[in-house]
């Protein structure tokens, strides 16, 4: 259907603009900003989407057409302005995949008139022919385009939902099931997530809450998958904790209808209360004859616990994708995206903390702390604005492949601006779109589609030439041949070779220019020399700012996702024993490390040429952070739930609510040294993968931390009566529930050692080989 709308459109606007309106200049830039518009950009969604993409494209097009005929005049003001100008076109992707796939077809606008004759008097035509090719053009796609096939992430992600209610409401009934059905949509939302070179989800606040529904589905999933393996039978749950699964899988039912665009009412209250009733029964259990295991009802209750805190967020980010949230909860939501808040939605919903009469301060402060709104951001416009900033800033580092990219790209097209201009070539515009069309992500990336590029343009040369041989340079021979090299030019990307494309794109380019002007088959040899100097230049600057390309990017965005997860873990766990005062205050940079990381992994994925690096190896290493910065992101979720007690903040762990006779201590400090050395194993592992030693080096596992009772009996009945109990005073839940969590993390540690190894030595290696 491209083919189609720019075999149609293009010609019949150069057509328009040359034969009804007689201006050269608007011609040109209605050919061009209709091959920009058509066949460059290719913008997704529903029409409104891309209604709204076109218009935006359009009025960025105009500016950046402006700015490139006023700095024209001089080399050295345009090469200079040149570099701004693309950094913010091509920075601009982080908005969404929409503005991603744009920024090229954009910087038409901008390189036709920077390297061209004609001053401000100029300006008029040029926009005429621009923002004809954008009228035009959006009413093509929006007439001419095949009904949207739907939502595939939104689909994908609705059914995970749904496979996760299914298995939460059997084993609630006490059904015994298998997690097959639920692994699989799991499979299926990863891939749907990670088909696009771009994050599938733009700065709009509901594409934010679907990029954060589906991190905690997979989140959920996985909690879900670790009951499975043959040490947790939930089905064997207390009553308290099956009704606490009943009411998760409550939510995740209702995230499905949601997600379907059914009506739904989540209730937080019921899921809360639930919650309650399940630490309130470990608390109850005093370790006397007769009482079932306390050891065993917390590796019941835990699984239950954190499948409950995924159930929550994943139904409130639910209403905001469905558009069915309160300014409140979308609010509260967004401060969990951006690393703000750590149980952003039990803080929007939940009644002040029960502080008792006999607090001391502290505990009073405590409880305060973890209940106060940290920003006030009722107006859409504020939340909007936070969440622009918060992104910029996320992405304005070395470490972000946004921010490398466009960097490069603003260099690149800074200096074939400045050597067309002094190397005298006639066109000039040749030169910087050659640079423009090659440039990769990596030296040895950009070099191979220099070759491709240069061979489609010698290629496109001969069939041009012997076109004009065959047919001549009269005009009524170039019309009629006109639409059919349009529609092999559009048809080409994507679905044949790069070099089909360039060759395509030059007969194309022959043929315009000996309509405005015949001149025969040497436009073709100007072209090939113009973008062979275009290549060079491309090249020339790969090598010297960024010759490894996007998979150095990955390892220092690994180092970075594994040192600010070691970070969020120990505060968590410091916050999950009520070291802290505040909430973990790590998590916002954990949060801008995963999506850094993600971003670079898309890049990485698509980027030409072959991988050095196993994506079976990177797809550990990046799983590994990601359930590092999640199981954080748990523990840190546990305890609002429960409310503070008074405290004597001097102690060695402040007790928790419900444990006034507490003796935990030293088990308390036990699991902070505990995750301090998971953290210590997570820094060297960054370490590893980020700048590795000269010489190969071997990262141990970590030790295996003991879960929080032993296997052979967790699958008991939680209600199992045993005639005593080991322990004379029990500690309080939170103690079993963080040392399970780092029993998990530390089992799903012992496979990170080898990849990390094998990312070491390929970095050791030099950019060429």
């Amino acid at each position: 259907m491209r083919a189609v709308r720019a075999a149609i459109v293009v010609p019949s606007l150069f057509a328009i603009a040359y034969k009804v309106i007689g201006s050269p200049q608007t011609a040109l830039y209605a050919t061009f900003g209709g091959i920009a518009t058509l066949v460059i950009a290719g913008f997704g969604g529903t029409r409104t989407n891309k209604l709204s993409a076109h218009t935006q494209f359009a009025v960025v097009g105009s500016l950046a057409l402006i700015i490139g005929t006023l700095v024209s005049g001089t080399t050295w003001l345009a090469a200079l302005v040149t570099v701004p100008v693309t950094f913010a076109i091509f920075f601009g992707g982080i908005v969404g995949p929409n503005a991603a796939t744009g920024a090229i077809a954009a910087m038409f606008a901008y390189v036709l008139p920077v390297v061209s004759a004609g001053g401000a008097a100029t300006i008029p035509s040029r926009l005429e022919g621009w923002w004809m090719a954008s009228v035009a053009g959006t009413i093509a796609v929006l007439l001419l385009s095949p009904p949207a096939p739907g939502h595939r992430l939104r689909a994908a992600t609705a059914e995970l939902a749904g496979e996760l209610a299914g298995r939460l409401r059997a084993a609630a009934d006490g059904q015994t099931t298998t997690p097959a059905a639920m692994r699989a949509a799991k499979e299926r939302l990863r891939a749907a997530f990670d088909a696009a070179p771009y994050r599938p989800t733009m700065l709009g606040t509901a594409d934010q809450a679907l990029g954060s529904l589906v991190q905690l589905l997979e989140w959920g999933a996985s909690q879900v998958g670790d009951a499975f393996d043959g040490h947790i039978d939930l089905a064997r749950s207390c009553p308290q904790d099956r009704a606490l699964l009943r009411a998760a899988a409550g939510l995740f039912a209702d995230t499905q209808a949601l997600l379907a665009g059914q009506a739904a009412n989540p209730d937080f209250a019921a899921l809360e209360r639930a919650r309650r009733r399940s630490a309130e029964r470990l608390r109850d259990l005093s370790g006397r004859a007769g009482e079932p295991d306390a050891r065993v009802a917390a590796a019941q209750a835990v699984h239950a616990q954190s499948i409950a805190v995924v159930a929550r967020g994943a139904a409130a980010d639910a209403l905001i994708v469905s558009h069915r949230a309160s300014a409140k909860a979308v609010e509260a939501e967004r401060r969990d995206w951006y690393g703000f808040s750590t149980d952003a939605a039990t803080a929007a919903a939940a009644p002040a903390a029960i502080v008792p009469a006999n607090a001391t301060p502290a505990a009073a402060a405590l409880a305060a702390a973890t209940n106060s709104p940290r920003i006030a951001t009722n107006s859409p416009r504020m939340q909007g604005l936070i969440g622009a900033v918060t992104l910029v800033r996320r992405h304005a580092s070395v470490r972000s492949v946004w921010f490398l990219n466009s960097l490069r790209a603003a260099v690149a097209l800074a200096a074939a601006v400045a050597v067309a201009d002094a190397s005298g070539v006639q066109d000039a515009f040749w030169v910087v779109l050659g640079t423009l069309s090659v440039l990769r992500t990596s030296a040895a990336a950009t070099g191979s589609t220099a070759l491709r590029a240069l061979g489609g343009t010698v290629v496109g040369f001969v069939v041009g030439a012997a076109l004009l041989i065959g047919i001549g340079t009269h005009p009524g021979a170039l019309w009629a041949v006109f639409p059919v090299a349009v529609l092999v030019a559009a048809y080409a990307p994507g679905t044949t070779s790069f070099l089909v494309g360039q060759a395509a794109f030059t007969v194309t380019v022959v043929v315009v220019f000996n309509l405005l002007a015949p001149v025969g088959w040497t436009i073709g040899l100007l072209r090939i020399e113009d973008v062979a100097i275009g290549c060079g230049v491309s090249l020339a600057v790969g090598v010297l700012l960024w010759p490894r390309g996007v998979s150095s990017v990955v390892g220092d965005d690994l180092a970075d996702a594994f040192r600010s997860g070691a970070a969020f873990l120990t505060q968590a766990v410091d916050w999950a024993l009520s070291e802290l005062m505040v909430p973990p205050a790590a998590s916002i940079a954990a949060v801008s490390a995963g999506i850094r990381l993600d971003d670079a992994m898309r890049c990485f994925l698509t980027e030409q040429g072959s991988k050095k690096l196993g994506k079976e190896d990177l797809w550990t290493l990046v799983n590994a952070a990601t359930r590092l910065r999640l199981t954080a992101h748990t523990l840190a979720a546990l305890r609002p739930a429960t409310p503070v007690a008074s405290a004597d903040p001097g102690s060695a762990c402040m007790p928790l609510a419900g444990s006034d006779g507490y003796a935990g201590a030293s088990a308390c400090t036990g699991l902070r040294i505990e995750a301090a050395d998971l953290a210590g194993f997570y820094g060297t592992i960054a370490q590893e993968v980020s700048r590795p030693s000269l010489g190969p080096t071997t990262v141990s596992p970590p030790l295996l931390m003991a879960p929080a009772m032993p296997r052979q009996a967790s699958t008991a009945d939680a209600n199992a009566p045993v005639e005593a109990s080991p322990e004379p005073e029990l500690p309080h839940p939170h103690l079993f529930w963080v040392q399970e969590h780092l029993h998990h993390l530390s089992k799903d540690a012992q496979s990170v050692s080898e990849p990390a190894q094998h990312m070491a030595e390929v970095r050791r290696r030099p950019w060429w080989r």
